[in-house]
Protein backbone atom coordinates (compact mmCIF):
# COMPACT_ATOMS: atom_id res chain seq x y z
CA UNK A 1 0.00 0.00 0.00
CA UNK A 2 3.08 2.37 0.89
CA UNK A 3 4.17 4.99 -1.75
CA UNK A 4 1.01 4.53 -3.94
CA UNK A 5 -1.64 6.46 -5.45
CA UNK A 6 -4.96 4.62 -5.91
CA UNK A 7 -7.28 6.15 -8.82
CA UNK A 8 -10.45 4.27 -7.42
CA UNK A 9 -13.97 4.45 -9.07
CA UNK A 10 -17.03 5.38 -7.21
CA UNK A 11 -20.39 4.72 -8.38
CA UNK A 12 -22.47 7.41 -10.87
CA UNK A 13 -26.03 7.13 -8.84
CA UNK A 14 -26.47 3.52 -6.59
CA UNK A 15 -23.88 3.38 -3.95
CA UNK A 16 -24.06 -0.32 -3.76
CA UNK A 17 -21.91 -0.45 -6.56
CA UNK A 18 -18.94 0.06 -4.61
CA UNK A 19 -16.70 -3.04 -5.24
CA UNK A 20 -15.23 -4.88 -2.40
CA UNK A 21 -11.70 -3.80 -3.77
CA UNK A 22 -12.84 -0.20 -3.07
CA UNK A 23 -13.92 -0.43 -0.07
CA UNK A 24 -10.83 -2.27 1.22
CA UNK A 25 -8.55 0.60 -0.52
CA UNK A 26 -10.35 3.19 0.65
CA UNK A 27 -10.11 1.66 4.61
CA UNK A 28 -6.84 1.20 4.07
CA UNK A 29 -5.07 4.54 2.57
CA UNK A 30 -3.43 7.31 4.22
CA UNK A 31 -5.97 9.81 2.59
CA UNK A 32 -8.22 9.82 0.22
CA UNK A 33 -8.64 13.16 -1.94
CA UNK A 34 -11.90 13.65 -3.10
CA UNK A 35 -13.23 16.04 -5.26
CA UNK A 36 -15.91 17.01 -2.93
CA UNK A 37 -15.36 15.67 0.36
CA UNK A 38 -19.06 16.16 1.10
CA UNK A 39 -20.41 13.98 -1.88
CA UNK A 40 -17.14 11.40 -0.82
CA UNK A 41 -18.38 11.52 3.09
CA UNK A 42 -21.41 10.54 2.39
CA UNK A 43 -20.21 7.42 0.37
CA UNK A 44 -18.02 6.51 3.18
CA UNK A 45 -20.57 7.14 5.51
CA UNK A 46 -22.82 4.45 4.28
CA UNK A 47 -19.47 1.80 3.79
CA UNK A 48 -18.02 2.83 7.65
CA UNK A 49 -15.08 4.32 6.49
CA UNK A 50 -13.42 6.64 8.53
CA UNK A 51 -10.22 7.88 6.44
CA UNK A 52 -8.42 11.21 6.40
CA UNK A 53 -9.64 13.49 3.21
CA UNK A 54 -8.71 16.58 1.00
CA UNK A 55 -10.66 18.52 -1.60
CA UNK A 56 -8.90 18.15 -5.19
CA UNK A 57 -11.08 20.12 -7.85
CA UNK A 58 -10.91 21.87 -11.05
CA UNK A 59 -10.32 24.67 -8.50
CA UNK A 60 -7.41 23.86 -6.66
CA UNK A 61 -6.23 20.66 -8.78
CA UNK A 62 -2.84 22.39 -9.50
CA UNK A 63 -1.76 24.16 -6.28
CA UNK A 64 -1.96 20.70 -4.71
CA UNK A 65 -0.34 18.13 -7.18
CA UNK A 66 2.44 18.88 -6.00
CA UNK A 67 1.80 18.37 -2.36
CA UNK A 68 -0.10 15.20 -2.76
CA UNK A 69 3.24 13.74 -4.75
CA UNK A 70 5.45 14.50 -1.72
CA UNK A 71 3.49 12.96 0.52
CA UNK A 72 3.57 10.03 -1.87
CA UNK A 73 7.10 10.40 -2.12
CA UNK A 74 7.61 10.33 1.57
CA UNK A 75 5.67 6.99 1.48
CA UNK A 76 1.76 7.87 2.00
CA UNK A 77 -0.48 5.67 0.22
CA UNK A 78 -3.37 7.76 -1.32
CA UNK A 79 -6.79 7.70 -3.19
CA UNK A 80 -7.70 9.74 -5.40
CA UNK A 81 -11.85 10.16 -6.31
CA UNK A 82 -14.41 11.91 -8.06
CA UNK A 83 -17.87 12.88 -7.19
CA UNK A 84 -18.94 9.67 -9.78
CA UNK A 85 -17.85 7.41 -11.85
CA UNK A 86 -13.95 7.09 -13.05
CA UNK A 87 -11.46 9.85 -12.01
CA UNK A 88 -9.63 11.24 -14.80
CA UNK A 89 -12.26 11.01 -17.49
CA UNK A 90 -14.29 14.32 -17.57
CA UNK A 91 -13.09 14.87 -14.36
CA UNK A 92 -9.97 16.35 -12.54
CA UNK A 93 -7.12 14.03 -11.95
CA UNK A 94 -5.19 13.91 -15.01
CA UNK A 95 -2.60 16.24 -13.91
CA UNK A 96 -1.62 14.31 -10.82
CA UNK A 97 -1.30 11.48 -12.06
CA UNK A 98 0.74 12.66 -15.32
CA UNK A 99 2.92 14.20 -12.29
CA UNK A 100 3.22 10.80 -10.44
CA UNK A 101 4.36 9.19 -13.28
CA UNK A 102 6.81 11.57 -14.30
CA UNK A 103 8.24 11.36 -10.33
CA UNK A 104 8.66 7.58 -11.33
CA UNK A 105 5.92 6.55 -8.46
CA UNK A 106 2.99 3.60 -8.98
CA UNK A 107 -0.33 4.40 -10.12
CA UNK A 108 -2.55 1.50 -9.53
CA UNK A 109 -6.30 1.35 -11.53
CA UNK A 110 -8.98 0.31 -8.78
CA UNK A 111 -12.04 0.14 -11.52
CA UNK A 112 -15.30 0.43 -11.25
CA UNK A 113 -18.13 2.76 -12.83
CA UNK A 114 -17.78 4.54 -15.78
CA UNK A 115 -21.23 6.45 -17.35
CA UNK A 116 -19.90 6.73 -20.80
CA UNK A 117 -19.13 2.71 -20.50
CA UNK A 118 -22.55 2.15 -19.14
CA UNK A 119 -24.43 3.98 -21.02
CA UNK A 120 -22.65 2.56 -24.56
CA UNK A 121 -23.23 -0.92 -23.25
CA UNK A 122 -27.11 0.02 -22.71
CA UNK A 123 -27.66 2.16 -25.82
CA UNK A 124 -28.17 -0.87 -28.53
CA UNK A 125 -25.72 0.99 -30.64
CA UNK A 126 -22.80 -0.37 -32.09
CA UNK A 127 -19.76 -0.19 -29.53
CA UNK A 128 -16.49 -1.62 -31.18
CA UNK A 129 -15.36 1.35 -32.36
CA UNK A 130 -16.41 4.80 -30.06
CA UNK A 131 -15.16 8.17 -29.51
CA UNK A 132 -15.35 10.09 -26.07
CA UNK A 133 -16.05 13.96 -26.51
CA UNK A 134 -17.02 14.78 -22.55
CA UNK A 135 -18.70 17.67 -23.00
CA UNK A 136 -19.93 19.60 -26.32
CA UNK A 137 -18.33 23.54 -26.70
CA UNK A 138 -20.98 25.77 -25.21
CA UNK A 139 -20.56 28.30 -28.06
CA UNK A 140 -17.19 28.69 -29.83
CA UNK A 141 -16.47 25.85 -32.05
CA UNK A 142 -19.54 23.91 -31.40
CA UNK A 143 -20.75 23.42 -35.01
CA UNK A 144 -17.37 22.52 -36.19
CA UNK A 145 -17.36 20.34 -33.48
CA UNK A 146 -20.52 18.55 -34.95
CA UNK A 147 -19.53 18.75 -38.23
CA UNK A 148 -16.57 16.69 -37.00
CA UNK A 149 -18.95 13.61 -36.72
CA UNK A 150 -20.40 13.50 -40.20
CA UNK A 151 -18.07 10.72 -41.41
CA UNK A 152 -17.02 8.99 -38.62
CA UNK A 153 -17.24 5.42 -38.71
CA UNK A 154 -17.44 5.26 -34.61
CA UNK A 155 -19.53 5.84 -32.61
CA UNK A 156 -20.22 8.82 -30.68
CA UNK A 157 -20.51 10.21 -26.95
CA UNK A 158 -20.70 13.03 -25.16
CA UNK A 159 -22.13 14.22 -21.82
CA UNK A 160 -25.42 16.81 -21.82
CA UNK A 161 -26.73 18.64 -18.89
CA UNK A 162 -30.79 18.78 -18.75
CA UNK A 163 -31.02 22.41 -19.67
CA UNK A 164 -28.98 21.63 -22.93
CA UNK A 165 -30.39 18.60 -24.05
CA UNK A 166 -32.97 19.55 -26.50
CA UNK A 167 -30.96 22.43 -28.16
CA UNK A 168 -28.16 19.73 -28.50
CA UNK A 169 -30.45 17.38 -30.16
CA UNK A 170 -31.76 20.12 -32.20
CA UNK A 171 -28.24 21.05 -33.34
CA UNK A 172 -27.02 17.46 -33.74
CA UNK A 173 -30.17 16.92 -36.58
CA UNK A 174 -29.26 20.37 -38.02
CA UNK A 175 -25.98 19.28 -38.88
CA UNK A 176 -26.02 14.90 -39.56
CA UNK A 177 -29.25 15.05 -40.40
CA UNK A 178 -31.59 12.14 -38.91
CA UNK A 179 -29.13 10.03 -37.30
CA UNK A 180 -29.99 7.65 -34.84
CA UNK A 181 -29.29 8.17 -31.25
CA UNK A 182 -29.52 6.83 -27.64
CA UNK A 183 -30.21 9.55 -24.81
CA UNK A 184 -29.40 7.81 -21.81
CA UNK A 185 -30.96 9.09 -18.27
CA UNK A 186 -29.86 8.92 -14.56
CA UNK A 187 -27.49 5.43 -15.16
CA UNK A 188 -28.17 3.38 -12.10
CA UNK A 189 -30.38 6.18 -11.13
CA UNK A 190 -34.31 5.68 -9.70
CA UNK A 191 -35.36 7.68 -12.75
CA UNK A 192 -33.03 5.66 -14.98
CA UNK A 193 -34.14 5.71 -18.79
CA UNK A 194 -33.55 4.94 -22.69
CA UNK A 195 -34.26 6.66 -25.38
CA UNK A 196 -33.18 5.03 -28.47
CA UNK A 197 -34.12 5.76 -31.91
CA UNK A 198 -34.19 8.33 -35.04
CA UNK A 199 -33.05 12.28 -33.67
CA UNK A 200 -36.66 13.75 -34.86
CA UNK A 201 -38.63 11.02 -32.82
CA UNK A 202 -36.06 11.28 -29.78
CA UNK A 203 -36.44 15.54 -30.04
CA UNK A 204 -40.20 14.91 -30.05
CA UNK A 205 -39.98 12.65 -26.91
CA UNK A 206 -38.78 15.94 -24.86
CA UNK A 207 -40.40 18.00 -26.66
CA UNK A 208 -43.29 17.25 -24.27
CA UNK A 209 -41.40 17.44 -20.88
CA UNK A 210 -42.51 20.13 -19.23
CA UNK A 211 -39.44 20.54 -17.65
CA UNK A 212 -36.03 18.52 -18.25
CA UNK A 213 -34.55 16.85 -15.58
CA UNK A 214 -31.76 14.85 -14.75
CA UNK A 215 -27.68 13.88 -16.08
CA UNK A 216 -27.86 12.95 -19.44
CA UNK A 217 -25.27 10.95 -21.92
CA UNK A 218 -25.73 10.71 -26.08
CA UNK A 219 -24.48 8.31 -27.96
CA UNK A 220 -24.67 9.01 -31.61
CA UNK A 221 -24.29 6.17 -34.38
CA UNK A 222 -22.21 6.33 -37.34
CA UNK A 223 -23.53 8.10 -40.47
CA UNK A 224 -25.93 5.44 -42.60
CA UNK A 225 -26.44 3.01 -39.01
CA UNK A 226 -29.66 1.80 -39.07
CA UNK A 227 -31.45 0.38 -36.03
Amino acid sequence: MSGNLFVVSTPIGNLEDLSFRAVEILSKVDLIVAEDTRITGNLLKKYEISNSMISFNIFNEKSKVDQIVNNINKGKSIALVSDAGTPCISDPGYLLVNKIIKNGLNVFSVPGACSPIAALSISGLPSDRFIFEGFLPKKKGRKKKIESFKESDSTIIFLESPHRLLKSLKDLELILGNRVVSVCKEITKINENVFTGKLNEIISKFEKVNRIRGEYIIIIAKKDYEL
